[in-house]
């Protein structure tokens, strides 16, 4: 599978502060990737840089095997940015008007679809919108583009639970038609598990994790027992997390586990139970510090 971004040890700061520190990150072409932090873990920066609307202090960016100059954007490539800045007097219509004159595989039908299904009204101005409803626009541009490489910074901010099952549907629907690269940036692990397939979780601007969801799901375990026994366990298993529980251990790991693993859990009389994806990105994120 051919390789549509690279991100080789970039690092941007402000000052004396890092966003980024010697991030590297690969992208490849028709997968849906979830990029996971906090708020003002470096997502934003990270997606500024690809778009080229700033440029790192020293490392690389690629697309498609092009190093990217300062400034440079990359070629049919298309950010939905987490709010609109500068339509705030136009109307939902001439937003997308202007966004598909950027993009040339734009699809006029999809797009009136998803106004639609999005319940938006066409003739009204972007600065008349919830804070949903400006999403949603957002939303419509990343989807009708049909861009090879796609990027989404907090897509679902501000929409109710119905509009955001609709986002993902669309999204996953026309992927299945159209297939390309999709970088979802979000804070919502449990709701990005059933879209993205791989993901990029970051913290204070550096990497923690980069897999594949289905095996975060197989990997993340909950660990309890006596104290020494979950410590015999869990030797030389990555473990994310410890705490007291009751009069034993509870533990948190991340690692596959075989049958001799579950054999010598047996023999210790510890439990283990699969670890919630949004309690395994507290703990990742909880033990990155």
């Amino acid at each position: 599978m051919s390789i549509v971004l690279t991100c080789d040890k970039v690092n941007k700061s402000y000052g004396r502060t890092y966003a980024l520190r010697n991030l590297n990150l690969q992208l490849e072409e028709n997968v849906i990737y979830g990029l996971l932090g906090r708020n003002g873990a470096g997502k934003s920066t990270l997606l500024n840089l690809i778009a080229g609307g700033i440029s790192p202090n020293s490392g690389s960016i690629e697309v498609r095997g092009t190093k990217l100059s300062k400034g440079e954007l990359p070629n049919d490539f298309c950010f939905v940015r987490e709010k609109t800045k500068h339509f705030g007097g136009a109307q939902v219509i001439e937003v997308l008007q202007f966004a598909a004159s950027f993009h040339p595989s734009w699809d006029w039908t999809f797009a009136h679809e998803l106004i639609q299904t999005f319940r938006l009204d066409p003739h009204k101005k972007i600065r008349q919108l919830s804070r949903g409803m400006e999403s949603l626009v957002g939303n419509i541009i990343g989807l009708a583009s049909r861009a090879p490489l796609t990027l989404y910074d907090e897509p679902v901010l501000g929409l109710d639970v119905l509009m955001r099952e609709r986002f993902y549907k669309a999204l996953l629907e026309d992927y299945a038609r159209h297939p390309r690269t999709i970088l979802l940036s979000t804070h919502l692990i449990d709701e990005i598990a059933t879209v993205a397939e791989k993901v990029y979780i970051i913290e204070a601007g550096s990497l923690l994790l980069h897999d594949e969801i289905d095996r975060i799901r197989t990997a993340a375990h909950l660990i309890r027992g006596h104290a020494e026994a979950v410590a015999s366990f869990t030797a030389g298993k990555r473990v994310l997390h410890t705490e007291p529980y009751g009069r034993g251990t509870l533990a948190a790991i991340y690692e596959t586990l075989d049958d001799g693993d579950i054999q010598q859990a047996r023999e210790l009389d510890i439990s283990i139970e699969n670890l919630s994806l949004q309690k395994f990105f507290s703990y990742l994120i909880e033990g990155g510090h």
